[in-house]
């Protein structure tokens, strides 16, 4: 199979008059790196590998190890639709390997790998759809938005109609089929939601998403941002992850026509659901990895911090979507508090080890929270309801992820060291960094 992709990347390259190709990865992070190759040295990187700096990049090596070589998949092999026709530019995703050989700990593509072969060896493939927030601004440098639109308009006030549609040609040129796109809740804010598929090609789907929004954006002068919560007082941007396990016969391992509580849930999907319920505080720094993430957490404004679960309150960390409840394809569990700047690969991996570990452990899933707006809520009702919180900062955030040995073992103690340390490092300079908020409160009265 290898040698078959190989040599369609190679005749794909001669018909397509195709001069670079772009070996696309992800740092620790999640920030797209690449490097551009000439075909004439494309099959060879398909046998031997492409050398680079591994020290340039967030979280790979240090300098005196800094020696990386990155394998390039043909199966991901894709023609870039914004580059020109003529002298055409192509991509592929790459694995990271040390010169000896051996996988890079360090990879994040590498880690939901791991983790989705471990799922296999139990059965499973985890599938993914998610659903990917962003804004559009003016330019980079403040957030004048486009329009004043709300959810689903469709007038002028979405003056954007026509980048989104431009964005999902794009993606399909690309071979990554959409759902649906619409308006979000906050002006200029929208949302394109991809067509569930397997994990690793999701994350890969994921981090092309993110820079065809860019490219597309850059294209019309405008600017497009991921920041989860660049603006007060509206919504921030979220990245729901909708999830389910299948089995290789294309069974969906959570629906249960005969589940005794009316929800078609199977007891498996119940554990992996608890799991995902236990392990969110401890996996939250992955999915929310920045400060900025703590803002849209904590302001409460259609964000869930609560961990709970429910089939038709959005308010709850969990919801089981009900649009098409017999219909078994259709079973999933919708995870609400990722954002878009997390790294795809590390946020999946993170969620499965979660729910694997619910079903390995056969953790019993806790009553739904329905009927109640829990934003609505004190503390003290919470409490008395049982209702845990997400942390609501990164240093939080940080102390929890930091004791996890279950993220230690997720990730490895490359990514789950370097995490702790660039994360500490951050959450240190943003609290002995004045804010113009402070300046504001307390300048011109004390």
């Amino acid at each position: 199979m290898q040698s078959v992709q190989r040599d369609f990347v190679m005749k794909t390259i001669k018909n397509r008059d195709v001069h670079f190709v772009r070996f696309w990865f992800t740092d620790v992070l999640g920030k797209m790196k690449s490097f551009a190759v000439s075909t004439n040295e494309v099959e060879n990187a398909l046998e031997e590998g492409m050398g680079f700096d591994g020290s340039c990049v967030e979280g790979f090596s240090p300098t005196e190890e800094s020696d990386m070589i990155a394998f390039p998949e043909p199966d991901t092999f894709q023609i870039l639709p914004w580059r020109p026709a003529n002298n055409a530019v192509g991509r592929m995703f790459c694995t990271i390997r040390t010169p000896d050989g051996n996988r890079f700990e360090g990879d994040p593509r590498y880690v939901l790998r791991k983790m989705c072969d471990k799922a296999a060896a139990k059965g499973y493939i985890m599938n993914i759809g998610p659903e990917v927030e962003y804004f559009y601004f003016e330019d980079e440098h403040g957030t004048v938005p486009l329009d004043n639109g709300g959810y689903f308009d469709l007038t002028s006030l979405d003056s954007a109609s026509d980048l989104r549609r431009e964005t999902i040609l794009t993606l399909e040129k690309m071979g990554i089929p959409v759902e649906y796109s619409h308006h979000e809740g906050a002006p200029s804010q929208h949302e394109i939601d991809l067509r569930f598929n397997d994990a690793l090609s999701m994350a890969d789907a994921v981090m092309t998403y993110k820079m065809v929004v860019k490219e597309v954006a850059m294209k019309h002068g405008v600017f497009a941002s991921f920041m989860p919560k660049p603006m007060d007082g509206c919504a921030g941007n979220g990245m729901h992850v909708h999830q389910s396990l299948f089995d290789f016969d294309g069974n969906n391992l959570f629906f249960d026509a005969n589940d005794p509580d009316g929800n078609n849930l199977s007891d498996l999907a119940k554990h992996y659901m608890a799991g995902l319920l236990k392990y969110a505080p401890e996996f939250c720094l992955v999915t929310n990895q920045y400060v900025n993430s703590y803002k849209r957490i904590a302001s409460h404004v259609e964000a869930p911090a609560f961990i709970s679960w429910a089939t038709k309150n959005r308010s709850t960390l969990l919801r089981i979507p009900m649009y098409k409840p017999d219909k078994d394809i259709a079973c999933r569990v919708e995870v609400r508090c990722p954002d878009p700047a997390a790294n795809p690969y590390l946020a999946f991996a993170v969620m499965l080890a979660a729910g694997l570990k619910g079903i390995e452990d056969e953790l019993p899933l806790p009553a739904p929270t329905e009927g109640i707006d829990l934003f609505s809520l004190s503390q003290d009702e919470l409490d008395e309801r049982g209702i845990k919180m997400l942390p609501d900062n990164l240093g939080k955030a940080i102390d929890l992820f930091e004791k996890s040995e279950l993220m230690k073992e997720t990730l490895g103690e490359h990514i789950h060291g370097f995490l702790v340390e660039e994360k500490r490092r951050e959450w240190q300079e943003y609290q002995s960094t004045v804010s113009q908020w402070e300046l504001d409160k307390y300048l011109g009265s004390l």
